[in-house]
């Protein structure tokens, strides 16, 4: 499962440092660019973009659909799977509850990111991160939105509901479990440097503590969807105005 997702992120991520600290200059030279440019003929980028969001998804079904298997393994349906993971919500006080939880973690966590990333900066052990490498069309902020929603699920559903539920199956203890998602999430963010790692390993340690708690993920797709999108939204509106990368 793993090997066809975010742990095999987790692997070129691990490269990727590797080269980059080999480059001239080292990470302080270096841009990470998020949502890239896939090509530049607009309808065509469009298409990629979707595509990949699509095709990025199909894990987070497939977590869905072994979290749906019975003690026996025999597999049950997606809903199944999403239940077990707090995915569904039952009535709309549960669903203003996870939407109010997850703007607060959002609030907790992506502001004091956003100054350990210019910690690290300053510090020569991050390469500069680029939210986003698209150009300005019609579908741009649509796109961007989508990405953050889909990182979000991604992320969330594989590394916290799936990894957490499937470590604590096979015997690891509840700091065993935590410590496990919370390195993947960090290592798959190698590529951007050292702080990244960190502040994603200290986002993973409390993600992964409040699914342990509260049996759910809804918040923290939430919560991740949110600052992805202030990130991606925020940089493509603001780039040009103040002149950034």
């Amino acid at each position: 499962m793993l090997a066809l997702s975010l742990g095999q992120a987790g692997v070129y991520s691990v490269v990727a440092l590797v080269a980059r600290l080999t480059e001239p200059g080292g990470l302080a030279q270096q841009v990470a660019t998020l949502n890239p440019s896939a090509s530049p003929r607009s309808l065509l980028d469009l298409t990629y973009q979707l595509l990949g969001i699509g095709f990025a998804l199909v894990p987070v079904v497939l977590a869905l659909h072994f979290l749906s298997a019975s003690p026996d393994g025999v597999p049950g349906s997606l809903r199944e799977g999403a239940r077990r993971v707090g995915l569904l919500v039952r009535d709309r006080s549960g669903l203003l509850h996870d939407l109010r939880w997850g703007a607060g973690l959002a609030a907790v966590i992506g502001i004091p990111g956003l100054g350990l990333y210019f910690a690290a900066r300053a510090l020569d052990i991050n390469a500069t991160v680029v939210p986003s490498g698209l150009g300005h069309h019609w579908w741009t902020l649509p796109v961007l939105v989508l990405s953050a929603v889909e990182n979000a699920a991604l992320e969330e559903v594989v590394v916290v509901g799936f990894l957490v539920t499937r470590c604590r199956e096979l015997g690891l203890t509840t700091r065993g479990a935590v410590a496990a998602s919370a390195l993947l999430r960090g290592t798959y963010h190698l590529y951007q440097g050292f702080g990244a790692f960190l502040g994603n390993a200290v986002m993973g340690v409390l993600f992964a503590t409040y699914f342990q708690r509260r049996r759910t993920v809804l918040p923290l797709v939430v919560a991740h969807a949110l600052i992805d999108t202030v990130a991606f939204v925020g940089y493509t509106l603001l780039k040009d105005s103040l002149s950034l990368p």
